[in-house]
């Protein structure tokens, strides 16, 4: 139980006793730093219901807490926000109720609750991930975390799109330049090769462009007309005739991909419970659409086309058969996610980790799935975010300027040695425990700064910049865990003793109420899909320890008692900055 939670049924009670009404709903919030106080009760809400004076209504509400609740010291009034003070007994409470709990802010899960499905990553199997995927990866695996740390049972996925034109030229330019090269030949990951024959593609089909305009073809003429390109449709008819030696090739060369992409995912930290393939469920969904047809909620035009129409709810007309009876992308997604559902029977939701380019299409998905009659559809939610991009700018992926993925990882470890070595903090360590050092600061770098962000806005990623010490970074975070745990080794003496009776000296104050809300931040992060609340949250929790760290002696303390408190304090704060940065994906190390 919260602050908040604490004093809500009080403060119920004094405006029922004092004012005669029931408010459905009271609202705090922190005090600010300019007042004194520990929580604010805003009563301007309470204003529709009570005639008179705010200050005197706060006046009336905070005499009544004063003389009826023991945790209640004093308060003050500040034109229409009660401030309360609250006692160092209910922190010091709370502290020992949390000291010795390892899965602090966690809740367990609700058996007789559905689960949630989270979908990310979801790549094309023609090119290696990239910098986008990056962050698609970490926000979908980090959300699925905080889902599951806020009780509810999850799953994690993607789908492959592992069929279709662009996989047809990969394949093509290694038929015609290959030379029988594979990943063990020439020393590359599986995806890399592959995605070096996608561009060998884009430059050979660019030359055959330019070849037709200067025999007098227009450009969109060209382009159709390019023999590269009619090679490409026409092995991707083969593909869908189940041609032996096409499928074959897709076959090889796919694998090479897949096996680039686990790599990469090792790396990154980041892991899936199931996998589903372009190539099994671009056929799913078609005979919902015969469903659809018979409830009325989709209609065929005369060329045989079948659509909905959703100009009532604010969109428009959505294909979801074309006339020949091929599936388009809308038909896929539809039938991927009732397949979902036959599958994992006890999933009642889905999270969608995917650019905000898509908007769209998910308002029309979520919307058709509704009007199907899923009942689960109502929790389907598209976890939209912006892209990345680099202070040098846009990556396009057809011309391989794209930053890759596992080049980045490497870049920030060593970005992250550079200047750990400049730093000089390093003395006694192995060049293993090194090597092992720079990898979590440099993926944590990585990752905090990603993360930090509100999904839904754009980011520049400056790799200098998110490996900095200092400032809202993931080094500086990792530092102050490695200084609490430089502490703990130092504390020789046993500071086990639960502490009940304490005056707490402000910051130790400040402290607490930082760790009292982590529990409510999980639930916000969860409930809004949103590892930046995480992110920020750890962030300020570890400047507050900082204050303190500064302001307070601990181990130089010569109170014993207090002493024990300090060093306990300090123990809570770093298992608490541990358990929100593995909500992130993030390690923290041991020494710095």
């Amino acid at each position: 139980m919260n602050l908040e939670e604490f004093l809500n049924q009080p403060v119920q009670k004094a405006v029922q006793t004092i004012f005669d009404i029931s408010p459905e709903k009271i609202e705090f919030q922190l005090t600010r730093k300019d007042f004194e106080g520990d929580i604010t009760l805003v009563i301007f809400p309470l204003l529709k219901l009570i005639k008179g004076n705010p200050i005197e209504i706060g006046n009336k509400i905070g005499t009544f807490l004063v003389e009826n609740v023991v945790e209640v010291e004093k308060f003050n009034v500040v034109s229409g926000f009660l401030n309360i003070v609250i006692s160092d007994s209910y922190y010091s409470k709370f502290f020992s109720e949390i000291k010795n709990n390892p899965t602090f802010g966690f809740v367990s899960q609700n058996e007789n609750e559905k689960a949630m499905m989270v979908e990310y990553s979801s790549p094309n199997t023609n090119k290696p991930l990239h910098l986008g995927h990056i962050r698609n990866n970490l926000l979908g695996f980090s959300v699925a975390k905080i889902i599951k740390a806020s009780g509810k049972k999850v799953y994690k996925t993607q789908i492959i799109n592992d069929r279709g034109i662009h996989i047809c030229k990969s394949m093509l330019a290694w038929q015609k330049f290959g030379n029988g090269q594979t990943p063990e030949s020439t020393g590359l990951k599986g995806d890399k090769l592959v995605g070096n024959f996608y561009v060998a593609f884009d430059k050979q089909y660019k030359a055959e462009i330019n070849d037709l305009i200067a025999q007098g073809q227009k450009e969109e003429e060209a382009k159709k007309n390019a023999p590269s390109i009619l090679e490409a449709q026409q092995m991707l008819l083969d593909w869908e005739a189940g041609k032996p030696e096409v499928i074959e090739l897709w076959k090889t060369m796919n694998r090479w991909v897949y096996d680039g992409f686990e790599t990469t995912y090792k790396n990154l930290g980041v892991n899936f419970d199931s996998y589903y393939y372009e190539s099994n469920t671009y056929l799913l969904g078609k005979e919902v659409v015969q469903f659809g047809l018979e409830k009325g909620i989709f209609e065929k035009d005369p060329d045989g086309s079948v659509w909905i129409d959703l100009t009532e709810e604010g969109l428009d007309r959505k294909i979801v058969l074309r006339s020949d009876g091929t599936a388009v992308y809308m038909t896929q997604d539809i039938g991927t996610a009732i397949q979902r559902v036959k599958d994992f029977p006890d999933v009642g939701g889905m999270v969608y980790t995917v650019g905000n380019e898509q908007d769209y299409h998910f308002k029309v998905l979520f919307l058709i799935l509704k009007k199907l009659g899923f009942d689960w559809a109502k929790n389907l939610f598209h976890l939209s975010y912006g892209m990345v991009e680099l202070p040098s700018g846009k990556m396009k992926s057809r011309e391989g300027t794209v930053v890759d993925a596992d080049d980045l990882m490497d870049e920030m470890t060593e970005t992250a040695a550079k200047i750990s070595q400049e730093l000089g903090k390093l003395e006694g360590y192995s060049e293993e425990e090194k090597q092992k050092l720079y990898k979590i600061i440099g993926l944590g770098a990585l990752k905090y700064f990603m993360l930090k962000v509100d999904p839904k806005k754009s980011m520049l990623f400056n790799p200098e910049e998110s490996v900095d010490f200092a400032g809202n970074t993931g080094p500086f975070i990792q530092y102050t865990y490695a200084r609490i745990q430089s502490i703990l080794r130092k504390a020789n003496f046993d500071y086990s003793e639960t502490i009940t009776t304490l005056i707490l000296h402000p910051k130790e104050k400040e402290l607490l109420k930082m760790l009292e809300m982590y529990p409510s931040i999980i639930q916000n992060a969860a409930n809004q899909l949103s590892p930046a609340l995480v992110a920020n949250y750890t962030y300020d929790l570890v400047k507050e320890y900082n204050s303190f760290y500064q302001t307070v002696p601990i181990l130089p303390e010569t109170d014993l008692t207090l002493k024990k408190f300090r060093v306990q304090l300090s123990q809570k704060v770093g298992e608490t900055i541990k358990s929100a940065f593995s909500l992130l994906g993030i390690e923290v190390p041991e020494r710095m």
